[in-house]
């Protein structure tokens, strides 16, 4: 259960208040057959060709997200305890998924009609883990397989977090090195890189620079963060061939945050999280994550393209303590989402 120690405090909600929203977030996480969800976020080139989803057959256990138990999850500004589920929910592992080559594999934009399950894990040992605590990325499956080792630097500016394919070696200049998440000094705006070279150190072709893979907004106001989150997630768009358009900026005023700033949307998507639902009768915002979420937090959202709000791009929700769920669909990749995950641990916004 969840007291309430700040403005903010996201419920896991019984079974009984299943019947009292009817609002789109109690849907199926998969959007219906009538729209093809690759069309949200292809930029240009020819429209999405139906046979490239052949060749990404959903393997078997896709579907049985839809089958799972809706767990309501709440934003209550009501003080005093959340109440308790009656039983246990049992969370479906993800889809089995051959990760043969792991570089490849955080990379490579989920395939389509895959929801693709992962585990987050906080750790927090050490003499500064407190601080600078070790985040660990799995699939949640029966293997368990590592994917992705994220922790903050020390002595930076601004929140630089270091994405590492190996949980031992979280260093800038090791070859395990694969992406990081930087923030403004604000700490409310977050851009994703690849493991690409600095635009300063550019070769003739600017082929080695480093790629943005997304950018994070958090809204603020005068009141703080009161009430649900509102995040904006800017990702590259995707072309005919459903991979992902290379954005590769020269200097600071040519890169995601930028371009949406200037409303320069070509070869760019806009996600939102998606806005919690008001329940008079408990009081509390709600929203649905199919069983995936049980834990209060004010870090739980889902992530959406206007468009289609019954595609859940990604969404992340705490399930203990220090343990949290990260499911994606196409077009993210495991990088993208786990660095997204990550901007929403940073303290300037953490208010658990």
């Amino acid at each position: 259960c969840c007291v309430t120690m700040s403005p903010v405090c996201l419920t896991a909600a019984t079974s009984s208040d299943e019947e009292d929203d009817s609002d789109s977030s109690t849907k199926p996480i998969r959007s219906e057959k009538k729209k093809n969800p690759a069309s949200l976020f292809q930029t240009g080139g020819d429209p999405p060709k139906e046979k490239k989803s052949k060749k990404k057959v959903p393997p078997k256990g896709d579907e049985s997200e839809e089958e799972t138990p809706e767990t309501l999850q709440k934003n209550s500004n009501k003080k005093g305890k959340a109440k308790k589920s009656k039983k246990k929910e049992e969370r479906p592992p993800s889809p089995v998924i051959e990760v043969e080559n792991l570089e490849e594999f955080v990379l490579q934009p989920a395939p389509q009609g895959v929801t693709v399950k992962c585990r987050v894990t906080r750790d927090k040992k050490g003499m500064d883990r407190g601080l600078y605590p070790t985040y660990y990325l799995h699939l949640d499956n029966d293997k368990k397989v590592f994917l992705l080792a994220g922790r903050k630097r020390k002595k930076s500016k601004t929140s630089n977090y270091l994405i590492s394919i190996d949980p031992t070696d979280l260093s800038r200049g090791g070859e395990n090195f694969i992406g990081k998440l930087r923030s403004n000094l604000m700490g409310t705006r977050f851009t994703v890189f690849d493991n690409g070279a600095n635009p300063d150190r550019a070769n003739a072709d600017w082929s080695n620079v480093r790629q943005e893979l997304s950018a994070v907004v958090y809204e603020t106001n005068v009141l703080g963060f009161k009430g649900p989150r509102k995040m904006t997630v800017i990702i590259p768009g995707m072309n005919s061939d459903c991979e992902r358009v290379p954005i590769r900026p020269r200097n600071d005023n040519d890169g995601l945050l930028m371009r949406w700033q200037n409303r320069n949307m070509d070869n760019v998507i806009e996600l939102h999280n998606k806005a919690p639902v008001w329940n008079d009768e408990t009081q509390s915002y709600v929203l649905n994550f199919h069983g995936r979420v049980t834990h209060a937090s004010v870090k739980n959202f889902q992530i959406v393209h206007s468009s289609d709000p019954d595609y859940i791009v990604m969404q992340f929700g705490r399930v203990a303590d220090d343990a949290f769920t990260m499911d994606y669909n196409y077009p993210l990749c495991a990088v993208q989402a786990f660095a997204i995950a990550l901007s929403s641990f940073d303290g300037k916004l953490a208010c658990e």
